[in-house]
């Protein structure tokens, strides 16, 4: 069957398509109804069905592959190693479980996990899908504040969280961040499971904080069934940043989901049981979640888990690994192979790779210059696709298993099955032709896998994605891109005030918001800037209510350090502005509304476009002259 084919079929008979693909996963009870689109826009996907996560990501495959290796846990940073069977992966899921039912965790309840890419944060994931309870993990480099709003929103019965995690050799305590967020918060949880890795010393709320291993040995036999979850129920919540300072969180199902990725594995990731999986990423984020924990073990791989850097302890730390474990399947983002770029070629050449077939990457434009260099020395197709936290999945791709189809320099590739995508001028509405930019929409009902809402605000979910094109109700994935004649499309950017630094989603207001909190900060505005390693960076302009002091280059730079230690404190390293800029006057319209993509396009060196309704063009000079000082 050809692409082309197996796309359409997917659009225009879609309950067929997707009931046909439900079989790739188990059910305790069959599905009455593939979709429920009642309620536009929101989808109801295989209805009645009742399935779970974890029985088919672990304990279906231990009849067949009990011995197999499913979770190959290493870090760098420890200088440890651990794998476990789908068998042992089992028992230690069974073990959490008894711990979380023990703490008073049930169905429907909240579990917040924020760790280090370690065993048991997996562990802790799968815990909480076997019981029918709704984890949300919090990327482990987030700040107190960050973290606070978060349990706030989510309001978890429990905490999992360990004492500290690690990167580059340094040790970055986790429990100091954990009590200040709670502090900072209206919701407390009952209860904060803690894994002591010896790596710092941490005080323990008496009442409160509860000790992993402690907890553990008291489950070791531990028998915990699985709770058969009705398809739409919820399975977690990720936040991810928007245009205002509030994190979004994405809720999503369990049935819809469990199919996507058995689905996606297939024919996007030419899963093979049995073979190993790599994705470099955090479970922190999306792809953590979905290609790190779900999506190989349910296609009954082994996954890795890698807490530690690309280049640490040396750049051939990756390709070791892929050696070691025979992995065929890799994914990564364009920054990190940015980087291994730049190091010595010898790190990657002598080892043996035979083993990978491909290589994916996502979370930016990968730009033809890094796909070309990786390709060479991998000897591997390389293949680009883009998606979101929101739709879990591949939009845009090369679909492999399906029909072998070129990729093409700079493109993601073609509308992924079940998704209706399209491109409409942002003026009219209108459906944009072969080689017109428009932002990049898709039609609903979205397909199985695809967010079911934001948590606890059902507006925010309508008016924020689907309401961005009157008489149109099509979600908004807020990017600018081209299609060529042949359906191949080309990103070109977001058309809100999230930018991508490497990979990481971060709301400009929200970076705005913690600047703001300096007590000398009297105004602030923060845009992308583009790079070329990271994708983009954040650039911060700021007036001041004093200035006294920013005559000198020692005081612009002490008060750029007590700036950039806000950021860090209250959102974390990952959030901290590349630069702070200092200006007396901000572009506005005479409206006020400040002028951002004007701002945006000076800082990329672009044409900073229509200006008829500026308040004071010499307020673009001060930004020009404040990037070159």
């Amino acid at each position: 069957m050809t692409y082309a084919d197996f796309y359409r079929r997917s659009i225009d008979t879609p309950e067929q398509f997707w009931q046909d693909e439900a079989a790739l996963i188990d059910w305790n009870t069959p599905f009455t109804q593939v979709l429920d689109y009642s309620n536009p826009p929101f989808a109801k996907w295989f209805v009645g069905g009742r399935t779970n996560l974890c029985h088919n990501a672990v304990d279906r495959w231990c009849v067949s592959r009990g011995e197999q290796a499913a979770l190959i846990a290493i870090s760098t940073e420890t200088n440890t190693e651990r794998s476990y069977s789908f068998d042992e992966l089992r028992d230690e899921t069974q073990r959490c479980a008894a711990m979380m039912l023990a703490l008073g965790v049930g169905r429907g309840d909240r579990v917040l996990i924020y760790m280090p890419m370690i065993a048991e944060a997996a562990i802790a994931m799968l815990a909480c899908a076997r019981i029918g309870a709704i984890h949300s993990v919090v990327f482990g480099g987030f700040a107190a504040n960050s973290l606070a709003s978060r349990i706030d929103d989510a309001r978890p019965v429990l905490i999992v969280s360990a004492d500290a995690g690690s990167r580059n050799g340094k040790t970055i305590p986790y429990k100091p961040l954990l009590d200040e967020a709670i502090a900072l918060a209206g919701a407390r949880p009952a209860h904060v499971l803690l894994v002591d890795r010896g790596l710092a010393a941490m005080d323990r709320v008496e009442g409160r904080d509860v000790d992993y291993s402690t907890m553990r040995a008291a489950h070791l036999d531990a028998r915990v069934p699985v709770t058969w979850l009705e398809s739409n129920e919820a399975s977690y919540i990720l936040y991810t940043s928007g245009t205002t300072g509030k994190p979004k969180g994405v809720q999503r199902d369990v049935g819809g989901y469990a199919v996507a990725l058995a689905s996606s594995m297939k024919y996007n990731f030419c899963a093979r049981a049995g073979e190993t999986f790599f994705a470099t990423s955090d479970i922190g984020w999306v792809v953590g979640h979905s290609y790190i924990v779900y999506g190989p073990l349910i296609a009954g791989m082994a996954t890795i888990m890698y807490e530690g850097l690309p280049i640490c302890p040396d750049p051939g730390i990756w390709w070791r690994i892929v050696e070691k474990y025979k992995v065929t399947r890799m994914f990564s983002a364009p920054t990190a192979i940015r980087v291994l770029r730049k190091q010595p070629p010898e790190f990657m050449r002598g080892r043996d790779l035979s083993s990978l077939r491909a290589l994916y990457l996502a979370g930016e434009p990968l730009d033809e210059t890094t796909s070309q260099w990786i390709a060479a020395e991998l000897h591997v197709p390389i293949i680009d696709n883009y998606w979101q936290t929101e739709t879990g999945w591949p939009i845009l791709s090369i679909a492999k298993g399906v029909e072998d189809l070129p990729t093409r320099p700079g493109s993601p590739g073609l509308a992924m099955y079940g998704y209706r995508v399209k491109l409409l001028n942002e003026a009219t509405g209108e459906e944009c032709a072969a080689n017109e930019k428009g932002v990049v929409v898709i039609d609903g009902p979205l397909p199985p896998g695809c967010m079911q809402t934001v948590f606890g605000d059902d507006r925010r979910f309508v008016d924020t994605y689907w309401s961005n094109f009157d008489g149109k109700m099509v979600y908004s994935t807020f990017d600018w891109g081209v299609r060529d004649a042949d359906g191949y499309y080309f990103i070109l950017g977001r058309t809100d005030d999230v930018i991508n630094v490497a990979g990481h989603r971060l709301g400009t207001r929200e970076i705005e918001e913690s600047i703001s909190s300096h007590a000398n900060v009297s105004e602030v505005a923060v845009v992308g800037m583009e790079d070329k390693l990271k994708g983009q960076v954040a650039m911060a302009f700021v007036i001041v209510k004093d200035a006294k002091g920013l005559d000198t280059d020692d005081g612009r730079k002490a008060l750029e350090r007590e700036i950039m230690d806000v950021v860090d404190h209250r959102l974390g390293a990952v959030a901290r502005p590349a630069r702070v800029c200092f200006v007396a006057q901000l572009p506005k319209t005479r409206s006020g509304k400040l002028l951002r993509r004007s701002i945006q396009a000076i800082c990329d060196g672009r044409n900073p476009g229509d200006l008829t309704a500026i308040e004071d063009p010499a307020s673009l000079l001060q930004i020009r002259s404040a990037l070159q000082t």
